[in-house]
Order: structure tokens, then sequence, then C-alpha cells
């Protein structure tokens, strides 16, 4: 049934808290068309302005953003929130100098407001600036020690730097986070202290994205050395992996399917019950193997299509786009243009989602085989890994896979990265078999791509 257009016959003290409300709901669409009615008739209202932005942010129309909310600022007086909300805006634009200073105005001018603290503390984690994210995120929590939101900074810096004693104690705040509560069971069973479980069932909760169910999965056997009877909430793409790690464990894709538990936790807070620095990190690998038949199937098929005296590199260029920073973590097929230029390679893709349409455009120099579509699930992806000599990816479950494998891989790095790769080094103690390239400017990947290219070319 179409739906029939919407009247806005209120007025506007009316109209903006309606459409706050919609956009906390994430209701982008109505909110939006709310907010543009009501431009027609108030095209300079501050508030408006602003609201209105902050939709069209969310809807990834980020120009439109950033001028209606610079417009809001220009025509406001009371302009601490337009601020607030204009530096992540500055930001995923790559103007990473105006983010810093309106978040610094916006603290200034609301010192009281934690959240402008924790903006703050934001830009600075984003820029490297590290003593500073703490001490933002630091402030936040003096002016309100619950919100989960300036923790969860505090722990990625913490945890980035290297001192993971402190920063896996605030890494717990994130199941405080928005929306993080449906991922956790509705129980009053406790969460698991790491004491042994001499019966009954621990439930553990792959929480987080599918990198992250590899990475943590290591802490499997480790929890089941304290209770054997071990079941694993989880996607049903997860499955497979899990069923490698340990076996033993009873998979369940909906919580309909849980079963009876003593104590739970999630995989991501394994790390911090088992104590784990950077010295001491348990690296059981590989402990991910190809099926044998799917990965001579694969060998076959790729001894087919490749020039038998090349070298096979996989390439990944682009992560989730839901992920909260692909824009940072994702490049172009293009940007892996010198790679393609080394002598006898083929690229082999394996991108998944909408980024592998690119392929089709590719003229590199190096042959370019498209897997992409033919991928049904992760045993393929292992299988294919087996059959690489090189895989190159951005930060993806798919260089985790080759991680725990022990293949060999190339992660290509943000120049602020997930606080799993630490700073200033090329190797990572998760994976012996990675080697990391890392931004030297936000944004930048052509002095990564050129590092790649020259690694590739002498090895």
């Amino acid at each position: 049934m179409p739906t029939a257009s919407i009247e806005v016959p209120l007025p506007l003290e009316d109209l903006l808290p309606l459409a706050a409300r919609l956009e906390a709901e994430k209701n982008y669409a109505l909110a939006d068309r709310l907010l543009l009615r009501a431009l027609t008739v108030a095209p300079d209202h501050p508030d408006t302005l602003h609201l209105s932005g902050i939709v069209a942010f969310r809807l990834g129309r980020r120009d439109e953003a950033l001028a209606k909310i610079e417009r809001a600022i220009a025509l406001g007086t009371d302009i601490r929130l337009y601020l607030r909300n204009i530096s992540e805006v500055y930001r995923s634009l790559g103007r990473s100098d105006d983010a810093l200073a309106a978040a610094h105005k916006a603290a200034m001018l609301a010192p009281k407001d934690p959240v402008c603290w924790h903006n703050l503390a934001v830009i600075q984690y984003h820029r490297l600036e590290l003593d500073d994210c703490i001490a933002s995120a630091e402030q936040a929590l003096a002016l309100n020690p619950f919100l989960p939101g300036p923790h969860f900074q505090l722990a990625e810096a913490l945890l980035l730097r290297g001192e993971w004693a402190r920063g896996w104690h605030e890494y717990q705040w994130r199941f405080n986070l928005p929306d993080s509560a449906a991922l956790m069971p509705q129980t009053t069973q406790p969460r698991w202290d790491g004491s042994p479980l001499d019966n009954g069932t621990l439930l553990l909760i792959a929480d987080q994205g599918f990198g992250d169910v590899i990475h943590f999965s290591r802490y499997i056997p480790w929890a089941a050395e304290r209770c054997p009877n071990i079941a694993v909430a989880c996607s049903a793409e997860m499955n497979p992996l899990l069923r490698q790690v340990y076996p033993p464990a009873r998979l369940f894709n909906a919580w309909p399917a849980c079963p009876p538990f003593r104590a739970f936790r999630a995989l991501s807070g394994l790390p911090a019950l088992h104590g784990t620095r950077p010295d001491n990190v348990p690296c059981n690998v590989p402990y991910l193997r190809a099926d044998p038949a799917r990965a001579a199937m694969w060998r076959e098929r790729l001894d087919r299509l490749a020039p038998a005296s090349s070298r096979r590199i996989g390439i990944v260029w682009a992560g989730r786009p839901a992920h909260n920073n692909d824009r940072s973590r994702s490049t172009s097929l293009a940007a892996f243009a010198p790679l393609a230029s080394v002598p006898g390679v083929t690229l082999v893709s394996l991108q998944k989602g909408p980024a592998a349409s690119q392929a089709a455009h590719y003229f590199g120099t190096a042959p370019l085989l498209n897997l992409g579509a033919e991928i049904v699930d992760f045993d393929d992806t292992i299988a294919i890994l087996e059959a690489l000599d090189l895989l190159v990816t951005v930060d993806t479950a798919v260089g985790h896979l080759a991680g725990a494998m022990g293949r060999p891989a190339f992660i290509l790095l943000a120049y602020a990265p997930d606080w799993r790769w630490l700073l200033q080094r090329s190797d990572t103690p998760w994976y012996p078999s990675v080697q990391l390239f890392r931004q030297t400017r936000t944004g930048v990947w052509d002095d990564v791509m050129a590092r790649v290219a020259a690694g590739v070319a002498h090895q």
C-alpha cells in the first residue's frame, strides 16, 4: 500500500522533539522528511539545521551534514552542542585538525559536559595523541563515572599502548554501550570469573564481529580446561570454525536454543581472565585448518586459472560497510595498483560485499582472478588461503583467518589502528605469520602499498 505524504502542521517547538525522538530511534528516513519540510519554512533556524545535519550524517550524506551544521554554528547563539557533533563530521571527512579544534572548543564552552570530553578523546585517539586521549576520557569519567563511552575509549587507548592490565578492566564497559545488551543473555546467572566449574555448562558468547570471534576463539580451549562443558552462542557463519577450535562445544545460533548454564562470559572477556599481556599471548597457531578435500578442489581450480609460474597473492581491499570504523580501515582495488605492477604475480580477489564490484573495472598489469562470488562460506575462504602464496588485506576477518591458519599475510592498518595491533611494530604477538603495514598519515594508502609491493618483490 502506498505511503501517504506526510504533512507537518506542527510548530517547530513541537516538531523538533518529534524529529529528535525519531533520530534516537534510528528512524532516520522519517526524521529526514520532517526536518526537510521544516527547513522549507524556517531555513535559518539553527536547531533545525543542526538536527537535519545530524540526520543527513546518519544517512551517509556527510557533505550536506557539514554544510548544515556549519550554518547552524554561524547562526546560533548556544553552539556547544553543535561543535560537539560537528567534530565527528570533520573527522569522518578526514579534516582531523578541524575536528580537534571543534572538539576542544566544545569542551572549553561546556567543561561540565562529559560527552564533550568523550568526543574529544575519540578525536585524539584517531590522531594517536594517546596521552591526551586518556586525559580527556578520565576527565569525562570524573564528571560521570558511569558513562560507558569514555570507559571504552580509555580501554582502547590503554590496550593500544600495551597497558593491558588496566585496559582489560576498562574493556568490560563495552557491554554497557548502546545496542550491546542484545548480545548478552537475559539471565540471573553470574558472569564467569575464571574459576573451575566441575559440573554444569559454561556459556561463551561470540559477542563481536567475525574477525574478533576468530581472534578470541583461541581462548576456548583455555576456558575448557576449567569447564569442559562449553556452549557457544554464535552466528551460523562461525559454526565450522568454532567446531575446529573445540569440537565438544555445543554451538547454537539463536537464544531459544540456549541450553541451561551455570555461568557465562563473552569471548572477548576471556583475555582479562587469562591475564593476557603482550608478552604472554596464547599463540597455539595454527588453530584453524582447511578441509583437505575442499582445499584440493580450490587448488586444482587455481592451477587451471593462474599462470603456472606466478605467485598467487590473495587480496581484500574493504571490510563490511556497517563496521563503525570502515571508512578508516577500507580502501579501494585501485589502491592495490603498485602490487599489481610487481612482475610474476597473479592477484586473487577474495573480496565480498558491495566493494567486490570494483573488480569489473580492474585494468592492472597482473592477472586478476575474481573469486568473491564463488566463495560461499569461511570454509571456502580457508581452502583458498591454503592454495595462496600470500594474502594482502585490510584489517578484516580474512586477515584473522590467515593468521589463525599460520598462513603468510600482510595486513594493512589505518593510522590509528584497532587496539590489538599495538603501536610501531610490523609483527604481532597474536599471529606469527602476519606482517603489519601501517599508514603514516590518516587516510593515505599510497606509501603503504608502495611498501607492500616492495615487500612482495623482494620475497
